[in-house]
């Protein structure tokens, strides 16, 4: 099967060199597409650059496209001798914007990508010159799927035996079988997924160890963000809702109407939130809106930064 990123980018996979949070040099995996102004694509929770598929041909006939595996994530680095906190995806996200980009930047970032966006926007203003987010977790009070809980909830030395077994490529078709149907679950049309799209989705989970137990992280910190949330104690997420009004740049807020992970009430309360925002409600789209309602997620967001380049 043609390598992805070979196919997709005219360089192909590309590597770059940030600091992470915790001051250690990581490897992050990128690819390129287009001229002009810079636009970048932020997946979500486990998911990787190839989530972005569907956009990157459309968006890169007029925007600089930009798709990154954030850290322990796709095809980027994994690092499992050090235990992340809560804030650390948006000081990387931040760096990889300065590393590529020498001008303000479109974001359009989906799921989780569009809470670290959403933080970024309101921590590093001067980065963004226009901002789409897509389905966010910004008002959710559980984690919204039972596998997440599950993977919240198992201590993660366990996660991290079961990566160093290689477990996942021993059992590779079950686990093939298992996610293709998890990510049809997310669809309007499940057909729509191929065989192709299921290989490579679960391709880092596969071949690379380290990967499974990196979601199993993110997802414990997730857990105990809504815990603290819903205990007001200290949290990101509180801070992030709290701070919404201060997101200046034009932001157009896109979301499924049958996502039932995070309901289109919880759009259009972040719409409200935030100054110089507009809403589109998805038709007949799930919560994997780049993948299953691709070509209103495009038509929507070059519509959105035609109509704002001068905002």
């Amino acid at each position: 099967m043609k390598d992805w990123w070979q196919a997709t980018f005219p360089k192909g996979r590309q590597s770059l060199i940030i600091t992470d949070a915790q001051g250690y040099p990581v490897q992050i995996s990128y690819g390129e597409k287009g001229r002009g102004k810079p636009l970048i694509l932020l997946h979500g929770m486990g998911s990787w650059s190839y989530n972005w598929r569907h956009s990157v041909a459309a968006l890169s006939k007029h925007f600089r496209v930009i798709c990154f595996d954030a850290k322990g994530f796709g095809f980027s680095e994994k690092p499992s001798f050090r235990r992340e906190h809560n804030s650390h995806q948006i000081l990387e996200f931040k760096r990889i914007i300065q590393a590529l980009c020498d001008e303000p930047v479109v974001i359009v970032a989906e799921s989780l990508g569009g809470l670290v966006a959403l933080a970024l926007a309101q921590e590093n203003p001067q980065l963004i010159g226009q901002l789409v987010v897509v389905n966010v977790p910004v008002f959710t009070k559980h984690l919204p799927h039972w596998a997440m809980s599950l993977l919240a909830q198992t201590p993660l030395e366990i996660i991290q035996t079961i990566d160093t077994l290689r477990l996942a490529y021993l059992f590779a078709p079950l686990l093939r079988e298992i996610m293709a149907r998890e990510r049809r679950g997310v669809l309007f049309d499940p057909s729509i997924l191929t065989q192709e799209d299921v290989y490579w989705i679960t391709y880092p989970f596969i071949e690379f160890p380290g990967a499974i137990a990196k979601v199993a992280e993110e997802l414990q910190i997730a857990a105990q963000e809504i815990e603290n949330w819903q205990a007001n104690k200290p949290n990101m997420l509180t801070q992030i809702q709290n701070n919404l009004s201060a997101i200046q740049c034009p932001t157009l807020v896109l979301w499924g109407d049958r996502d039932s992970w995070f309901p289109v009430s919880h759009g259009e309360k972040l719409h409200q939130h935030l100054p110089n925002s507009k809403l589109k409600i998805l038709s007949n789209c799930y919560h994997d809106a780049s993948t299953g309602a691709f070509e209103q997620v495009n038509a929507a967001i070059l519509e959105f930064l035609r109509d704002t380049e001068c905002s």
